[in-house]
């Protein structure tokens, strides 16, 4: 053993905290926002004082500052003379902001949060077909035809099939110009597409299927047929949500 190894081995195990990650404030907000939406630091209740925090991450008191400062941005947190700082109802919460929504969903086993999510998308996807569908030009109709013939030849490859899905659904939206409806629906998925819970079963059937439902949407995007337009995003998203979630125990609760 050379004696750089042996001094490795004798070194005591440096706590993740104290290796400094490149921005710790970041580090303790994110770390903070799981335990308040885990209710580990429940609504209505303060925030551990500042000489808590500091001890329990290892960091300085401008450090928790800090986070403390980008908690009560993402709407996590209050603070109130005199009362310190109070951790806020789920009403309060940014569902937007990428560490909320992720904690959100990984500790939401009903799904119920999932379902807000599609039926978000589903409001503004359904309305960018209409959009789209009344002001397409030949190119992009001849982009979608395109496409859904190609994800017809990729059922048999999920991941690949999946990747152009979700290619189809975007060029659909920038079709519309809506920049702030598409900038949601992408910062939503963001979260969710790498996630089992979110994509559900994916055999070749549910596939083949599902672009049955892309094939109607091109269809009357091709027609310029606004409203059949919107009502077959509609129906396609909550079909195939509906199927996807259909391996969990939890009853579905989506809104019309």
């Amino acid at each position: 053993m050379t004696p750089s190894q042996e001094t490795a081995l004798n070194s005591p195990v440096t706590p993740a905290w104290v290796r400094r990650p490149t921005n710790l404030a970041r580090a303790v907000t994110a770390e903070l926002v799981e335990r308040i939406v885990r209710g580990v630091h429940p609504s209505g209740t303060p925030l551990p004082p500042e000489p808590i925090l500091c001890e329990t991450f290892s960091v300085s008191r401008t450090v928790v500052r800090e986070a403390v400062k980008i908690l009560q941005e993402k709407g996590l947190v209050q603070v109130r003379q005199g009362a310190g700082t109070m951790v806020t109802p789920p009403s309060h919460w940014d569902m937007l902001d990428e560490l909320v929504l992720a904690a959100t969903i990984a500790m939401d086993d009903s799904l119920a949060i999932l379902d807000d999510l599609v039926v978000t998308r589903r409001v503004l996807e359904s309305d960018m077909a209409n959009v789209a569908a009344r002001q397409a030009d030949p190119e992009t109709i001849e982009r979608l035809a395109a496409m859904v013939d190609r994800m017809d030849e990729l059922v048999d490859d999920h991941v690949t099939y999946h990747d152009h899905d979700r290619a189809f659904h975007d060029a659909i939206m920038q079709a519309s110009g809506n920049r702030i409806a598409r900038g949601v629906v992408r910062a939503l998925e963001s979260q969710v597409i790498n996630t089992a819970r979110y994509m559900g079963r994916t055999e070749r059937a549910l596939c083949v299927a599902s672009n049955q439902g892309h094939r109607r949407i091109y269809e009357r995007i091709a027609a310029h047929d606004s409203d059949g337009a919107a009502q077959a995003m509609f129906t396609h998203i909550t079909e195939a949500w509906l199927v996807r979630r259909s391996g969990s125990d939890n009853p579905v609760r989506l809104r019309r």
